[in-house]
């Protein structure tokens, strides 16, 4: 009975007064990310401080504790200097406190889209979100996370938001010779987001080569968001999260496929997903990945602006930064910038040491999204390409299935004619018959890996159908005929568009058929969302 009481009492004080730092792993998938909740509770029981999540800061303005059940009324800043107003939910369990996080809490919580600062993952187009609804990770229930009292000190103010940093154009940074040929591989984030971990890449690795990807010029096997620790250690260097217990030892599996191994950071202190960025330690990051064997490094914008002025020379010079520490290494690592095709990126992605930029904002996995950045938003953009220096419209989407066989096609066709990196991003552990012959059809490949260079442009328009074509080294067309209408349709490339004339031989490269030569034009029946590509010479 005394024991029970002098409980009761400990739990009725502790109830109190909830002041103090409360902090945990802000994801149930990794403990790369930490929460930190600073509350003060003022006598009569209002609630102050702020929560800081990965990819948010909340000023708690209300509140209130009934029982066990605490409930916090919270406001961060929203798109276009509005107020947005969030409630957290929890539950007292003794000096635990089990959080639920509001329904909007990174579109889908930690790992999932959503990201601080530019057009990253989860943000909208301009003009509202893409046709076809929300992305699935919007429809994910809130996370609980469970958060210790580490400290029964009052919060102190948040220090005030720096002044952005403005930087002067950049120097040229020397090429490293990589990429004569648009790079191939796959990439984590389109299928997996943060349920990425070791055993998933050696798994991938594994499947890389026996289900022919490899044979067929896939090389890269990248590591996107969601791998790094929560914190750096006493001397600054980043670390793996509990996902990857050593990156050397997984580089050294995956190169003893005879595969390259990427990683992914960002110029900004945060991820897109919230996870530890390369801010301020570009040269050290860049000594760490070399030392761990990392072949590929993908460097992604999202929260730099929100430490960085948005002026094209500033970000140039963010990205040279780290194009500059990956040189001085002295281990080839290829350099992917990714800022959304931000700040006219084709005219000096190539002078910080890019190897290949995106072009647009993520790609998702319906015709819609592919449509509009295949067919749309690369026109104008061939000026910029070449052995070494690629427009990048963002990875395969080809069999996550969100399109048609068709439309997947469609999507391989078009980033092949437009001389795109090739890095598919689904599970090619499970991949369907018809799913592999798209993505390792080597005469459409072939297309893509020209070793002349050059990015294919639209030569014909009427209506929804669409001529393509691409200059091959060997004098010859790749040219594409597709149909972005609901029926099938009749499509016809002339050769005055093509830019050639007399007798041409003609090969249908998806059905690997010669169609014999012709005159002035080739004409096909293209299905609605599809395509025809032949090889005209």
């Amino acid at each position: 009975m005394r024991y029970t009481l002098v409980a009761l009492c400990a739990v009725s004080v502790y109830a109190a007064d909830l002041t103090g730092r409360w902090t945990g792993p802000a994801s149930t998938a990794d403990n790369g990310q930490e929460m930190v909740l600073a509350l003060k509770q003022a006598p009569g029981g209002a609630f102050t401080g702020y929560i800081l999540g990965p990819r948010s800061t909340d000023t708690i303005v209300g509140g209130k504790l009934e029982g066990n059940t605490l409930t916090l009324d919270a406001e961060r800043p929203g798109r276009n200097n509005a107020v947005q107003k969030v409630a957290y939910t929890g539950v007292l369990e003794g000096n635990t406190l089990k959080l639920t996080l509001p329904a909007p809490f990174g579109r889908g919580g930690p790992g999932g889209p959503g990201g601080p600062g530019g057009p990253g993952r989860g943000a909208p187009p301009a003009g509202g979100p893409p046709p076809g609804g929300p992305p699935p990770a919007m429809n994910r229930p809130p996370q609980v996370v469970e958060l210790a009292k580490v400290s029964s000190e009052p919060p102190a103010p948040l220090p005030p938001r720096p002044a952005p940093i403005s930087l002067p154009m950049p120097q040229p940074v020397k090429s490293n010779g990589m990429a004569k040929t648009p790079p191939m591989g796959w990439n984590s984030w389109n299928k997996f987001r943060n349920q990425v971990s070791d055993k998933m890449i050696r798994e991938i690795a594994d499947a890389m080569v026996t289900s022919g990807m490899k044979a067929a010029g896939y090389i890269y096997v990248n590591i996107d968001d969601t791998w790094e620790s929560a914190h750096r250690d006493a001397q600054g260097n980043i670390g793996t999260n509990n996902k990857f217990p050593n990156m050397k030892a997984l580089a050294d599996y995956v190169h003893s496929k005879g595969l390259k191994l990427g990683i992914y950071s960002g110029p900004g202190p945060k991820t897109c997903a919230g996870y530890e960025a390369s801010f301020q330690h570009e040269e050290q990051d860049a000594k760490t990945w070399a030392a761990w064997g990392i072949d590929y490094l993908k460097y992604d914008w999202c929260s730099a602006s929100q430490v960085y002025d948005e002026a094209q020379a500033t970000m140039a010079a963010a990205y040279a930064k780290m194009g500059l520490a990956l040189l001085n290494t002295g281990r080839p690592i290829m350099y992917s910038l990714c800022q959304y095709g931000q700040r006219d990126v084709g005219e000096w992605g190539e002078k910080v040491g890019g190897n290949l930029w995106r072009t647009t904002g993520d790609i998702s996995d319906r015709w819609q999204s592919m449509e509009r950045i295949g067919f749309e938003q690369q026109l104008g953009r061939e000026k910029f390409a070449g052995p070494g220096h690629w427009n990048d419209p963002d990875m395969l989407e080809v069999g996550n299935g969100g399109m048609t066989d068709e439309e997947y096609k469609t999507h391989m066709s078009l980033w092949c004619i437009l001389a795109a990196p090739l890095l598919a991003g689904n599970d090619i552990r499970d991949m369907k018959p018809a799913i592999a012959e798209i993505l390792m059809n080597k005469e459409v490949i072939a297309v893509d890996q020209d070793k002349l260079g050059k990015q294919g442009v639209r030569v014909a328009k009427t209506g929804d159908l669409e001529v393509w074509s691409k200059e091959l080294s060997d004098g010859g067309r790749a040219v594409g005929l597709f149909n972005r209408g609901a029926d099938s349709a009749r499509v016809s490339a002339k050769w005055s568009d093509l830019g050639v004339t007399g007798s041409k031989s003609v090969r249908d490269l998806w059905k690997h058929a010669d169609l014999g030569k012709m005159s002035d034009e080739f004409s096909a029946t293209v299905p609605s969302h599809g395509v025809v590509l032949v090889k005209v010479k």
